[in-house]
């Protein structure tokens, strides 16, 4: 081995009831998480946004690249070139253009409960927008050559490390997707190697902010889990 290894760091010592504690209680948390799509325009501390970017730099990655770029936008002019953007893609995948939508009629069935449309005002309104990029190659060194590995799936580890970060932060979050998304590296200045994976918007809710019944649905464990 090229490097020195070093000693796992300790875990705290717990009875078995002491660990399904903590589960339990950071289940019960997490469950309280829904995607915002209200968003007040309260600030939010640097630090915060600075502590959870910093816990998604801890998500395990493919060959310890750490394969992710964050880019945190609180400048109004930034946040409304990304609307801008991202609403000009999103008319185009509703059929809001006068063209035919992008989308599939099962794809718009699909959001049809959530109620979304082209419309995101929350991309200026959240005082925090955290564009995630994913870096197909760089390495430890971002050298834009060097392979990376399990790109997306260590970069979607990360974010939703963030995510529950920033939950448990008292925050409201939302993951926004435009298709495509190759204005978001334009905007944010970031190399041709970096593919953007998702906006995570930033906030606290509006005062009239609603979860849709739709997305308080959740799958039991009984589906989601088996035992062998």
């Amino acid at each position: 081995m090229s490097e020195t290894h070093h000693p796992f760091p300790a875990l705290p010592d717990l009875s078995d009831d002491e660990r399904v504690a903590r589960a339990k209680a950071a289940f019960e948390r997490l469950k309280t998480r829904h995607s915002c799509r209200a968003f007040a325009d309260t600030p939010v501390p640097r630090a915060v946004i600075e502590n959870a970017i910093a816990a998604a730099g801890t998500a395990p990655n493919g060959a310890n690249h750490q394969p992710w770029h964050f880019v945190a936008v609180s400048s109004p002019e930034t946040k409304r070139a990304i609307r801008e953007a991202a609403e000009a893609e999103e008319r185009r995948f509703y059929g809001e253009d006068g063209d035919a939508p992008k989308a599939s009629e099962a794809w718009l069935d699909a959001l049809d409960p959530i109620g979304t449309d082209a419309s995101k005002p929350f991309l200026e309104t959240a005082p925090w927008l955290i564009v995630c990029f994913a870096q197909r190659k760089g390495g430890m060194d971002e050298d834009g050559t060097t392979q990376n590995y399990y790109v997306s799936e260590s970069v979607g580890i990360a974010c939703g490390m963030m995510i529950a970060t920033l939950h448990e932060a008292g925050l409201a979050t939302l993951t926004h997707t435009p298709s495509p998304m190759g204005f978001l590296r334009e905007i944010c200045g970031r190399p041709e190697w970096e593919k953007p994976l998702m906006i995570v918007v930033v906030g606290h809710p509006a005062s009239d902010a609603t979860v849709p019944g739709h997305a308080q649905k959740k799958k039991p464990l009984t589906q989601i889990a088996s035992w062998l």
